[in-house]
């Protein structure tokens, strides 16, 4: 089995992938970072996300492996003093894996015949940055709204913590295939209004919008930021692909909930 090694440049990180390494080579790991199995990220969600997009292309042979060195991370499951039995359930690997949703982005820009693709394991945003965003909202090609604010964010169900939670959306469990749109800072008054609401579009319907000014926007995907022009539609829906993790203890999904923004669980006296 093959073994990529992602992490990022923090002294603690370099220090644990110095030890991983040698481990690996002790137990007869293979290291080899331009065709892996597995992938093991070292740092925290953002190392993750970095290495998630440095081998989407790879999506239906790699499974991820995240180890956390700071606060727990939605998608670390293993601790920087943990190393070793990391190395051990490498070694015992028997392929299973957990997968998870992700967003399919797609842009049609007025110079290009063809639209251009993304995938985002998080988020995709869509903000106007100088004036008020005002573009036409589709659901499945039927128009739905037309939306006037700061922008909008649609993300995956494990991406709904992030972005998505801070301005409003629901948390979803990531065995619901669905992507979720929320509204960032919108416009509701006597004369314009919209759903004002966070949205779940399920697999077979897809979102799409359309710009009434083409110039001027910043786009999102997960933690990469472009400025665009020449915007004519932005369309989102649930990807064909998927991530993997490999499941040697995967947390649960409603526990990375509890421990990111409650705290240890523990019985409080009143």
């Amino acid at each position: 089995m093959n073994i990529g090694i992602v992490s990022n440049e923090s002294e603690k990180s370099v220090a644990l992938v110095k030890q991983f390494r040698e481990l690996a080579v002790k137990a007869n790991l293979i290291l080899d970072n331009k065709n892996p199995d597995v992938v093991v990220t070292v740092g925290g969600d953002g190392t993750l996300l970095s290495a998630f997009h440095r081998y989407a292309h790879m999506l239906n042979q790699v499974r991820f492996v995240g180890v956390h060195t700071g606060h727990l991370g939605f998608y670390t499951d293993w601790r920087d003093y943990e190393i070793e039995e990391l190395v051990e359930s490498l070694i015992r690997d028997k392929g299973e894996s957990v997968s998870y949703p992700l967003l399919d982005v797609s842009a049609t820009y007025q110079s290009r015949k063809e639209p251009s693709h993304f995938l985002a394991l998080n988020e995709s945003a869509i903000k106007r940055v100088d004036g008020t965003m005002v573009c036409d909202v589709y659901i499945k090609d039927e128009f739905f709204e037309r939306f006037r604010g700061d922008g909008m964010c649609i993300s995956t169900p494990t991406g709904s913590t992030g972005y998505n939670k801070s301005v409003g959306g629901a948390v979803i469990h990531p065995r619901i295939n669905a992507i979720q749109i929320a509204e960032i800072a919108s416009i509701n008054n006597r004369v314009f209004r919209t759903l004002s609401s966070p949205m779940i579009i399920p697999t077979d319907e897809w979102l799409t919008l359309k710009p009434v000014t083409s110039e001027g926007f910043v786009l999102t995907i997960d933690h990469l930021t472009s400025s665009e022009k020449n915007v004519v539609e932005l369309s989102y829906r649930v990807a064909k692909e998927r991530i993997h993790f490999a499941r040697y203890r995967h947390t649960h999904f409603w526990n990375r909930v509890e421990a990111g923004f409650l705290g240890a669980k523990q019985k409080y006296d009143f």
